[in-house]
Parts: structure tokens; sequence; C-alpha cells
């Protein structure tokens, strides 16, 4: 298994990159909107990768945060979901835009996704919501770390955390804050709009 690769960036091609270590070139599908894919031919990178084994096939497929690398492992558990489909999903959104949409149940944004139809989508949010509420704020931490700065959360995550507390369980807060349209409200904006729809 190889965990990530480091190199040059030799070569960019229809959804994929080469990656040039000590004179060899590894083929990795990466996301379209992967950094490695948007740098620089040239320019050194570091993909984290999974490695896909088929009777006819081995394909690497790369990722520049190891939350995006999860979110690929935990997609291609899905039945009906194969590292194509992954990939595609991981091109459509970034890693907080996904677990979003799956924690606040929102298949609808999901079909987006070049090749994910309605009852796929559904599929993905049944069983992984859970998964990708716990990786939610790991995620947040990671993104904040790559930066090398503090990045404030996400007034609807902070709102559901803030509901769970107050004994509401994930999937009531998720369905109360579903229910507010307004977009970039604080924390405690969302908190009492929800709190309207639970009453």
């Amino acid at each position: 298994m190889i965990g990530f690769i480091r190199g040059e960036l030799a070569e960019k091609g229809d959804g994929y990159i080469i990656v040039d270590v000590n004179g060899i070139g590894y083929m990795i599908f990466v996301p379209a909107n992967s950094r490695a894919y948007l740098s620089e031919e040239g320019m050194e990178v570091m993909v984290y990768t999974a490695m896909m084994v088929k009777e006819d096939d081995v394909s690497l497929y790369g990722f520049m945060r190891k939350g995006e690398l999860d979110a690929f492992r935990k997609l291609i558990t899905v039945n009906g979901v194969g590292a194509k489909a992954a990939l595609s999903i991981l091109s459509s959104f970034t890693l907080e835009q996904l677990q979003q949409a799956i924690v606040f149940e929102d298949a609808k944004t999901i079909t987006k996704a070049n090749g994910i139809g309605k009852k796929t989508a559904e599929r993905i949010v049944l069983e992984l919501k859970d998964k990708f509420g716990a990786a939610a704020e790991a995620s947040g931490a990671e993104a904040a770390a790559e930066a090398g700065e503090a990045i404030p959360a996400d007034g609807r995550s902070e709102a559901v955390s803030a509901l769970i507390a107050l004994g509401y369980s994930r999937s009531e807060a998720a369905g109360a804050l579903a229910g507010v349209a307004e977009t970039d409200l604080t924390a405690e904006e969302y908190i009492k709009r929800a709190l309207k729809n639970l009453f």
C-alpha cells in the first residue's frame, strides 16, 4: 500500500497527474478541484493516495488532505459508488461542502456531481451521515492547521453542536436547521431560528 507520494509534478492530463519520484512517473487520478491538479508543472507536490486493485487494473487516487482521502474511502463503501463516482463527487464539492450536504441530509445537492443520481445520493446520505458528522470537526481542524491560521467554524456546524448539547438528537438538530433558509448567519442566529422550528 502506498500511503503518499511526494515528487515533481511532471504532467497533467484529463483527470490525472503524473508525479516524478526519482525518475519514476506515478499516474494518479485526482479531483478536478485538487490543488495538485491546479499546480504548475515542475512544482513539488505531495498527495495522499489510495490504491485500487482490480483483475485487469491497478490505479492510484490522490488527495491533498487526509480528510479527502478518508472521505473517498467512506464513499466507495456505499453500494453503487465506485472510485470514479467518488472522485466525481470530490471534484464537485470541497470536503466541507460534502460533509455539510451529508450531515444535513441534502441528497439533492449531491446529485449535482456528474453521474450521481437521486437514489445513489440518498444512499450516500443514509449510510454516511453519522460517519461524516463525526469527521466534520476533525477536517475543520485539519484545514485550519493546513492554512496555518485559526478558521472559524461554520455557523450551522456550531449550531448543530449546540443543539446536541441542549439534548436534541443530531437528526433533530439537522432537521431544524434544514428549515432555516438564510445563509451566512452566526451560530447564535441559526440556533434561534432552529429552536423555533423545534417548537
